[in-house]
């Protein structure tokens, strides 16, 4: 892509970061350069970041404001952005105490192929009943980053699905997926989600979100099918740019096997520790 392409992409994902929130069901609160996004009743919980159409320039006394409301409202002292487009915050974010995490962010070419469908992939419907294992498997394959096998599997998910926390979460995607706001795909092996991953439009824009393997089914190329199943899906739904953040650099090298192209960083601030 040439820098123009680039500058353009940005510019279009940073119209998406801002609205998502809000068709999500967040308020907004003005800090100047910073919007607080703040979930209204059950749903997702929202981060703070750069104001749309601000200067770009924010200080370490803006991010300690938002924290104090943050801490306030007992909401997640959060601050997600783009490098690129934002370049002073990750300064003033470290100077304000916090941890700054970076993200490959990559956009699908527009001119890349769609994979053959992964045979073990298919999309879930709002009733679908292994609904709340796919909502559960992420969470397992990011409390054990990278790509690398590991232990959690099928009986760690049996676990998790048990807990009382895992039926919220499905009542939540199953709200999305019934509105036509999110779709899901998974990978089914003899009954049981070995990854899933969801993706969430706004106009022709979609971004790829929370795709993740439980850690002992890795190193298959189940992410990849999944991944490939709701880029299809969302084309088929008229989105033109589709996007993600990639985990680390091994994921994002494991993306751009199915078209997706470095395009910026994306940056995550939480509290130390």
């Amino acid at each position: 892509m040439t820098d123009h392409m680039i500058d353009s992409t940005l510019s279009e994902l940073e119209r998406y970061y801002d609205t998502a929130p809000r068709a999500g069901g967040a308020r907004a609160e003005d800090f100047g350069p910073l919007t607080l996004f703040v979930q209204e009743g059950s749903g997702w919980p929202y981060y703070a970041r750069p104001a749309l159409g601000g200067s770009g320039e924010v200080s370490a006394a803006d991010v300690r404001r938002v924290l104090s409301r943050q801490r306030e409202l007992g909401v997640p002292e959060a601050f997600e952005w783009v490098a690129e487009t934002s370049p002073s915050l990750r300064a003033a974010a470290e100077e304000a105490g916090l941890s700054v995490h970076a993200h490959p962010l990559m956009v699908l070419d527009p001119s890349a192929e769609v994979l053959p469908p992964h045979p073990e992939v298919r999309l879930l419907g709002a009733d679908d009943p292994l609904l709340t294992a796919a909502v559960t498997v992420p969470a397992l394959a990011f409390a054990a980053p990278g790509t690398a096998v590991g232990e959690a599997g099928p009986a760690e998910l049996a676990a998790a699905t048990a807990d009382p926390s895992a039926e919220e979460g499905r009542a939540r995607v199953s709200g999305k997926l019934a509105a036509g706001a999110s779709a899901m795909a998974a990978a089914v092996r003899d009954g049981v989600v070995l990854c899933s991953g969801m993706y969430t439009p706004i106009g022709d824009v979609a971004e790829v979100v929370g795709v993740g393997t439980l850690p002992s089914a890795r190193r298959q190329g189940l992410a990849l099918g999944v991944t490939a199943a709701l880029v299809a899906e969302a084309r088929s739904r008229g989105a033109r740019t589709v996007f993600l953040s990639a985990g680390d650099e091994d994921v994002a090298r494991v993306y751009s096997r199915i078209g997706f192209r470095l395009v910026g960083t994306a940056l995550i601030a939480e509290p130390q520790g």
